[in-house]
């Protein structure tokens, strides 16, 4: 499976979550989230494949890149922006 394939199924299933929990989320705050969490993974995602820590079959890549990380590594800081927030507003009313 290429790294492509499994970010599009993530990004999949992040829509429709994303779509059912539309009334949980509030937009403001998402994108200001969205901006800062991406820029700390082009960052961070960067330095740790820069250093070596972290390595990708080049085959197995789409071979966008935003600097040395592949684009599929973002899929799950998208992941994580759209379902923490939701989850805490879901489980908080719950409560």
């Amino acid at each position: 499976m290429t790294y492509l394939l499994l970010t599009v199924t993530v990004m999949a299933f992040v829509a429709i979550y994303a779509f059912l929990m539309r009334h949980w989320m509030v937009a403001k705050p998402l994108v200001g989230t969205a901006a800062v969490m991406l820029i700390l993974t082009a960052i961070f995602d960067n330095v740790i494949i820069a250093t070596g820590i972290v390595a990708y079959d080049q085959e197995k890549i789409s071979g966008i890149m935003v600097g040395v990380a592949p684009i599929e590594d973002f899929a799950y800081t998208v992941l994580a922006i759209v379902l923490v927030p939701s989850l805490f507003n879901f489980f908080r009313t719950k409560l």
